[in-house]
Order: structure tokens, then sequence, then C-alpha cells
């Protein structure tokens, strides 16, 4: 690895484990921003799986406290049995035109919202509607890496307080990335070159993951569902362009 290579990896790193430690997902539109442009996809997107699972771990070990993992399973059970059908639908249509689409909507959603913060909340969350929202998730997930926007959008929409949000969500994507990992495994998918890059970037996963945390836990609500809503509306544009 050159050190040129070495230094966008650490900042990608960096940037997408800060985050993904204040908000709880888009790891892997913030790092895919940049490692996409020194390594081949199939290289990047099993190594911002990884990092995304380590980032994800600790984040639950740090939130510990507030981890709803009863209230979660909903949404995981939604989200396993979405990701298959995730992949029937990458080998039958057309991928890019399915994650532009997406791209497209949370885009739509996130502008609407920060033009419209005082929208009246839906106060509907069931655990039905729930499973749903996870199956929807997991699709999503499977589609475009990137199962927490839905979830995400999901609590926005019904006023869920930042920690109750991270305590319901956290779980769920840590479960579809580690799902999708193994898939990728059972296919023997992932390039020899991970595990050295995995290595080579956890200084920079480390100290991103722990301020990214710091942040949190230091940030009003507010605040909060406004950096969620300008990173919803960076990840469905990352998606589109």
């Amino acid at each position: 690895m050159t050190s040129s290579t070495f230094i966008i990896l650490s900042a990608a790193v960096f940037l997408g484990a800060f985050v993904s430690g204040l908000a709880g997902f888009a790891f892997s539109a913030v790092a895919g921003a940049l490692l996409l442009h020194v390594l081949p996809p199939t290289e990047a997107v099993p190594l911002m799986m990884a990092c995304s699972v380590a980032v994800q771990a600790t984040n639950l070990w740090a939130l510990r406290d507030s981890i709803a993992w009863k209230e979660s399973l909903t949404l995981v059970i939604g989200g396993v049995l979405g990701a298959p059908l995730a992949i029937w639908l990458l080998q039958i249509a057309d991928a890019r035109i399915l994650k532009e689409g997406f791209g497209a909507l949370i885009a739509i959603y996130a502008a609407y919202m920060l033009l419209r913060p005082s929208l009246t909340h839906l106060n509907r969350m069931t655990r039905n509607r729930n499973v749903m929202i996870g199956f929807g998730g997991g699709l999503v997930g499977g589609l475009t890496a990137m199962p927490g926007a839905l979830p995400t959008i999901w609590c926005d929409l019904n006023g869920v307080p930042k920690a109750q949000q991270r305590g319901l969500v956290q779980p769920f994507i840590a479960v579809m990335q580690i799902f999708s990992l193994v898939l990728m495994l059972s296919r023997q998918q992932l390039s020899p070159n991970i595990v050295s890059e995995f290595a080579y970037s956890l200084p920079a996963l480390a100290a991103g993951v722990c301020l990214g945390i710091f942040a949190f836990r230091n940030v009003q609500d507010a605040t909060f569902r406004r950096t969620i809503l300008v990173l919803l509306l960076f990840s469905g544009v990352a998606l589109i362009v």
C-alpha cells in the first residue's frame, strides 16, 4: 500500500467512523466517497462493511444503557427477511436504477424536513409496523449498503428522542451488516487484501468513533435531528451521483 493510499484510507475511515459514532449510521456513505477512488469496489465495499461492524460494536458497547434489544428485535426480524430479497433483486433488476430511486426519495424527504421542521409527528410506532420498516431496511440495505436509513426516517417521523432512536436502530444496523458479511463470505466474494487494509484502518477507526460518540453525548436533540437530516440528504445525493 502506497503512502497516499494509506492517507486517503485513514481519512475516509476516520470521517466515516466519526459520523457513524455521532449519528449511528452513514459510515459507508461518508467513507465510500473517498475509498471508492483508491480501492476497487470488490475491496472497498467489504472493507466498509467490516469497519462499519466494528463501529457498530463500539456504539453498542458505549451506548449499552440505552440499547433497546427487545424493541429492536422487530426491526431485525423484518430486516433478515428483506435482505435475501435484495440479493434476488440485484440479480434480475438494474441495481443503479434502484439505488438512484431510493437516493432521490431520501434526499427529497431530508430536504423537505429541513425546510419544514415543525411537521406533526405520526406517533404510530407499533411492532407490526416496525417489522415492515425492518423489512424495508433490510431490502434497502442489501441494495445500497445503508440499512439504517429507513428505520432512521421512521424514528424521525415518530419524533423519537435521540437516545431512544439510537437504542432502537443501532442493533438493527449491526445485525444487518454482519448478515451481509456472512452472505459475502458464504459466496467467497472477499478479497485477500481486506485483512491488511482493515488492520491499517484500525487507528483512524478508533479515533473517529470515540470522537463521534463523545459528540453524540453532548449534542442537543434538536441539533441531533438536524444532523441526521443533513446526513440523510448527503447519503441520498451520494447514491444518485
